[in-house]
């Protein structure tokens, strides 16, 4: 299922909005939610984490681009304003596409197809490995955390834990940016760490993992800012 936020001060556009995007996601068959706010500061309250987000610029409060930015690289951001200066801007913060007003169905469509390819590439990637003549595809979305025991190395997933000869060091170049190497043995899926206490990685599905001593400060960073983009 898609989620989508969006983002307008205006109520007119707001309806008008959610009716177009409704209307794409049924043209595609894609199941959606959609959520809508009208000032950046309730949607950074939100603890939703939304696929794609229709972002208007000009809102009471927060301007638009300093939503995005806080956003950035968990949701493609489509902005929708009726000023046309700040698409360079737009774009430093990875824009998916800047709209202006007023907004044909045509223009939107095309915009929430591009924001729809990049999220289901992201969705679909996948881990191939081989054990004993048998192939496993492994989605990347679904590991907690992956170690090495006994020159092994073993993913921990929501589906279980799946094990084959090999070495962190050629993992974790299989990984996305979601992943740290928080200790010679461990890498970890930050999207599941709940939080940190002594040397230790506490994770959503109830388990701890190391973190090395010369990487807890990294570890730490890294932790804030994926903190930081997820409340949305």
């Amino acid at each position: 299922m898609m989620v989508v936020a969006i983002c307008e001060d205006e109520g007119y556009i707001l309806a008008e909005l959610r009716e177009k995007v409704e209307k794409y996601m049924n043209s595609k068959s894609l199941p959606v939610s959609i959520k809508t706010f009208t000032s950046g500061e309730e949607l950074l309250k939100e603890k939703k984490k939304f696929d794609i987000v229709l972002l208007d610029l000009m809102l009471p409060g927060i301007h638009g681009l300093e939503v995005a930015r806080q956003i950035s690289g968990r949701s493609r951001v489509i902005f929708i304003t009726s000023y046309r200066e700040h698409a360079v801007e737009a774009f430093d913060v990875n824009a998916v596409h800047y709209l202006v007003k007023p907004v044909t169905e045509e223009r939107l469509f095309r915009a929430l197809g591009r924001a729809v390819n990049q999220t289901e590439k992201v969705d679909n990637q996948a881990l191939t490995i081989i054990k004993n003549g048998k192939t496993q595809v492994i989605f990347i979305r679904d590991i907690f955390y992956c170690e090495v025991f006994n020159h092994q190395v073993q993913i921990h997933t929501v589906h279980g834990t799946y094990d084959y000869l090999g070495t962190l060091d050629t993992l974790e170049n299989m990984l996305d940016e979601r992943f740290f190497r928080c200790h010679r043995s461990y890498i970890v899926n930050m999207s599941c760490v709940a939080g940190q206490e002594k040397g230790v990685a506490n994770l959503t599905n109830g388990e701890r993992i190391f973190i090395s001593r010369r990487k807890q400060t990294d570890f730490m960073q890294r932790l804030l800012n994926f903190f930081k983009n997820e409340v949305i």
